[in-house]
């Protein structure tokens, strides 16, 4: 049930179940952060993950429109071994999102979100995988610590990104000469042995593009005695969902490069606004010594500056392979708010004593 928490003449907010929130499709804040903080990642993770049951949202409205749309699920974790209550995105950490924020408009008061809020059960609020720029999410933590509440930041993640120039041959003149000369050999090369194709997986052959991805995906890691990144049948089933609903709206990015007729390495990415992030890849190890994964990534970076996108997102991790590409990096963070009171201030000293032990080891803490 639909529970408005505050109302005035001009302004309501609205806790619902998720599923309600997701009726509200057409809404455009649901596309104003990034991809995975989208109405489409929603929906795809709340068809994958039974926690969905348990979500909500906390909906702003101005007059009849939608400013704000805030997905939270109360969950009992472990907040350095301590048994919390946190208050956390209703998506949690399933299939890695980055970049996240609270979608909103710009102008939208989100500070009228924090008496529902406070209203929830919970120790502490955790806002993971933030992008750096997440104004909605620095806004929405500002208000409870004006009242009382206590709120710390800290970095996570680096995600390295290439800002895209007009044409290849202008990315090739940046890199050093022995890199240029590397990539235009790779792809020489594998012209010369082989008949050479690149598929693309358009809304009509999803399903056949994911199952190569995920075959080539599968084959790479089992080389390594891994089982690599969709061994989660949750993980799977959200991103087929996810790159379904992406494929409708034009956005998704599934390839092959075909070697002779064959698949030989799969690419999976999606498109936002000016951005092409790169999500996941898949490779034969037959074809190692040919570099296909290294040729199809080039590839793909090219169509992104042949399309007129202007950054190539690398997502999550500081893979070797990334830094072929570039040095840039964007560094997720993570916004924690401590609830008022004696646990509240007991949870920020146990926060600070595990700081401390992760500055001793030389690592960061979370």
């Amino acid at each position: 049930m639909s529970v408005p928490a505050v109302a005035t003449t001009r302004q309501t907010v609205t806790r619902m179940p998720l599923e309600q929130a997701l009726a509200l499709e057409g809404e455009g804040v649901w596309d104003a952060c990034s991809p995975f903080m989208s109405w489409a990642w929603h929906r795809a993770w709340a068809d994958a993950d039974a926690d969905a049951a348990r979500s909500e949202a906390l909906v702003l409205r101005e007059l009849s429109t939608v400013q704000a749309i805030f997905p939270v699920l109360v969950r009992d974790i472990r907040f350095h071994r301590v048994p919390v209550r946190a208050l956390t995105w209703a998506i949690g950490d399933l299939g890695c999102p980055d970049h996240l924020d609270v979608p909103a408009t710009p102008t939208a008061d989100l500070a009228a979100l924090v008496p529902l809020i406070e209203e929830l059960e919970w120790d502490v609020v955790i806002l993971s995988n933030l992008a750096p720029n997440a104004r909605g999410a620095q806004r929405l933590a500002q208000a409870p610590a004006a009242r009382g509440h206590a709120m710390q930041r800290q970095p996570l993640w680096a995600c390295p990104y290439l800002d895209l120039p007009g044409d290849w041959e202008s990315y090739l003149q940046r890199v050093t000469r022995s890199r240029r000369q590397a990539l235009r050999y790779m792809e020489k090369n594998l012209h010369r042995r082989h008949a050479v194709t690149i598929t693309d997986y358009d809304a009509g052959r999803v399903e056949e593009g994911w199952r190569w991805l995920v075959t080539l995906h599968q084959r790479r890691w089992a080389r390594d005695g891994g089982d690599g990144a969709f061994r989660d049948p949750r993980v799977d089933l959200l991103h087929r969902r996810f790159a379904r609903e992406l494929a409708r709206r034009d956005r998704l990015w599934l390839t092959s490069l075909d070697l002779d007729g064959e698949p030989a390495a799969a690419w999976y990415g999606f498109a936002h606004d000016d951005t092409v992030f790169f999500y996941q890849s898949g490779r034969d190890p037959r074809w190692e010594r040919e570099s296909v994964g290294q040729v199809l990534l080039a590839a793909m970076v090219r169509r992104a500056m042949e399309r007129g996108f202007k950054r190539f997102d690398f997502l999550r991790g500081e893979d070797p392979y990334k830094r072929l590409w570039t040095t840039a990096a964007r560094t997720t963070e993570e916004i924690t708010v401590f609830r008022r009171g004696l646990r509240g201030r007991w949870l920020r000293g146990v926060e600070a004593v595990a700081n401390v032990r992760a500055r001793l080891r030389g690592r960061p803490n979370g």
